[in-house]
This record gives C-alpha cells, sequence and structure tokens, in this order.
C-alpha cells in the first residue's frame, strides 16, 4: 500500500541532445559534498529546474567520479511523489550536470536554524512521507545511507522530498552492505559494528533509525544523541548503550512510542519497513492513499515570497567563485582558443583520467 509512482510524465529528447545552452541560469541556491546546486530556466519549455553541477577535475582529485556515476545511475530508475526525481544529465570540459526537480521550499536544515518549531501533526506527516518514500526505495532495492534534514527539501506547500543519493547503496536479495557511509550522527549503530572490525552487515533498517534521529531533532530542535562526525566509533557505541534519549513530557505517549520504536538499538525489534509502521495505533487514522497524493496539507508552509535558502550561495557563485557558471560560454571559447597542456607526465596523466570522465559520461548516457 502506499507505493504508488508519481504521475509525472517522462521527459525525452529523442531528436535533440540536452546540453548546458538549453538552459538560462538563473540564480545559486546551494553546495554540498558533491557539487553547487542552481536554479535554472529551459529555455524552450519556460518550466523552471534545479540544475546540480560538479566540477569533472576537483571529482578527479577526489576520486568521486564513481560515485557521481552511481547517483545518476540510481536516480535515472527512480519517480516517487517524495523524492527529488531527474530529469537530465549532460557535461562539457568543465562539469557534470545532473538536472532535477526545482523544490523552492528549502532544506529542513535551513528552518531548523531559522528556530523553526515543528509541531507533532505536522512531524507525524514528515514520517508518513518519507516512510513512502523508503517502501518505493526497498522495492528498488536501495538504502539511501544520508537521511538527515540537510536532505529532505520541502516544496511550496510544505511537502518533504528525499535528495542526494550520493552514498546510496543497492542490496542484492538477501545481502547486506558492509561498506560504512553515512553523517555520524544519523548513523545507525550496527553501521559503527563495521568500524569496529566485526561485519554482520546492515540493511534497511539503518534508514529508518536517520528517520527517527530526524523525527526527534525536528520536534527538540536538537539531537537525542550528543556526538560529532569527529567522534571515536567505540565512544559512539558507548554512547548508544549508556545514553538514554530523553523525551520532554509534553510529547504525546504515541509520539514517543514511535521514535522509541524508530530509535531501538535492537535491529529486530526496530520498526524497519512501511507494513510495520502502518501498523501501529498512532498510524490507525492516517489515511494512506490521501498522504501520498499529497492531499493532507502540512501544518508548516515555508514562506514563498522570498527563497529559502542562505542568500551567501549567490554571492559566492558571483563574486568568490574562480569559475562561474554564468561566465562559463566565455572561459571554455577561451579554453579552446589557448588549448595546449604543459606536456609533463602529471598533466598527461590528469588529462587521461579526465578523458575517462568524459568517456564514463558518455557510455552513461547513451545506457540511459
Amino acid at each position: 500500500m502506499g507505493l504508488g509512482q508519481s504521475s509525472k510524465a517522462p521527459v525525452t529528447d529523442d531528436t535533440d541532445e540536452v546540453n548546458f545552452d538549453h538552459f538560462q541560469i538563473l540564480r545559486a541556491i546551494g553546495k554540498g559534498s558533491f557539487g553547487k546546486v542552481c536554479i535554472v530556466q529551459k529555455k524552450d519549455t519556460k518550466k523552471m529546474y534545479a540544475m546540480k553541477y560538479m566540477n569533472k577535475l576537483k571529482c578527479v582529485e577526489r576520486n568521486e567520479v564513481r560515485n557521481v556515476l552511481k547517483e545518476l545511475q540510481i536516480m535515472q530508475n527512480l519517480e516517487h511523489p517524495f523524492l527529488v526525481n531527474f530529469w537530465y544529465s549532460f557535461q562539457d570540459e568543465e562539469d557534470m550536470f545532473m538536472v532535477v526537480d526545482l523544490l523552492l521550499g528549502g532544506d529542513l536544515r535551513y528552518h531548523l536554524q531559522q528556530n523553526v518549531h515543528f509541531s507533532e501533526t505536522t512531524v507525524k506527516l514528515y514520517v508518513c512521507e518519507l516512510a513512502l518514500a523508503l517502501g518505493y526505495l526497498r522495492t528498488k532495492r536501495i538504502i539511501h545511507r544520508d537521511i538527515k534534514p540537510d536532505n529532505i527539501l520541502l516544496d511550496e506547500h510544505g511537502h518533504v522530498h528525499l535528495t542526494d543519493f550520493n552514498i546510496a547503496a543497492i542490496v542484492k536479495e538477501d545481502l547486506k552492505a558492509t561498506s560504512i557511509a553515512g553523517t555520524k550522527p544519523y548513523m545507525a549503530p550496527e553501521l559503527f559494528q563495521t568500524f569496529e572490525g566485526s561485519h554482520p552487515g546492515y540493511s534497511f533498517s539503518v534508514d529508518w533509525w536517520s528517520l527517527g534521529i530526524t523525527a526527534y531533532e525536528l520536534l527538540r530542535g536538537q539531537r537525542p544523541y550528543v556526538m560529532r562526525s569527529t567522534t571515536p566509533a567505540n565512544e559512539i557505541l558507548q554512547t548508544f548503550h549508556k545514553v538514554h534519549p530523553s523525551y520532554p513530557a509534553a510529547w504525546s505517549l504515541e509520539m514517543k512510542s514511535l521514535l522509541r520504536k524508530l530509535l531501538c538499538i535492537d535491529v529486530q525489534k526496530r520498526i524497519s519497513c512501511l507494513a510495520e509502521l502502518q501498523d501501529l495505533d498512532y498510524m490507525s487514522d492516517v489515511n494512506w492513499d490521501a498522504v501520498l497524493s499529497k492531499q493532507l496539507p502540512p501544518g508548516f508552509i515555508p514562506n514563498r515570497r522570498r527563497l529559502n535558502c542562505d542568500p551567501t550561495f549567490e554571492l559566492e557563485e558571483m563574486i568568490l567563485e574562480s569559475k562561474p557558471l554564468h561566465k562559463k560560454k566565455k572561459r571554455l571559447a577561451r579554453k579552446t582558443r589557448d588549448q595546449g597542456s604543459d606536456g609533463s607526465p602529471q598533466a598527461c596523466m590528469l588529462q587521461q583520467r579526465l578523458d575517462n570522465v568524459q568517456r564514463d559520461f558518455i557510455v552513461f548516457n547513451r545506457e540511459k
């Protein structure tokens, strides 16, 4: 129940390859570990999108090309009302581009930093919407591995959309993932056992733990466990066993019970799938079809009169960025004119790696 597809019609450009020139750059709105994001408008349809772009040279230097291509590969096969859906991908000499749904409501981290108070009713709806997204991802055998407020975007009506699949994993039937990935304060206890040398592996349940941490943080403005990205794994494991999250008396018993079931250290007892969540008494009044079709109005609606993001992104792109996007055309023309390598072995090797990126991206787009 509740795993329906988005009604969005697929975009096809059979006769014409989509490229950078088909879009008008409007403004920068964000940046992440793998690239920057700006608002663009497709010149022919006038439709607005978000465009994520990743510098090839930086990706090669940081050994991140494989992750970028994997994210593209995962996203091209996904479509759901509570995901940020993928539309186009292309490249030029400098960057790889991914064009996705534009959501102007901002991410939940931004709203937490603006001291927004999220009510229980609002958080309950967020949990339901994200649970539908997780249920859908499970049918595709995908573990997201990085659910946190930063990766949950709001649309203009206040509905949540999960984004950022650059560390997602695809697991085969009955197998578990073993590689370590995620953001430490949101990572499930079983992930830290892998740090410790034992390799029991983990599965979809890690995303439900992260959902519990996120829901708690939205309600309280802080996470249930105090840890940093630098905290050693053994300390974090001890914290899980020694520290018991406190639940404010003002919260309803049902919400506290839900969070305890999501933040259960024992994987076998943790809520780890959509059906288990739907079976809770707390969810008995939920019309899941209405949730899926976005008929239930969220309690928090982002301000539509302003862009819900940090304005410094725009300043960085226009002033501080050494290769700003809006000057790309002139820059590439000049680069073509001045083409030439210094001939050193390092330069030749780097160029070869960049050529490999170009080739792999062409192969991806052909298969897509």
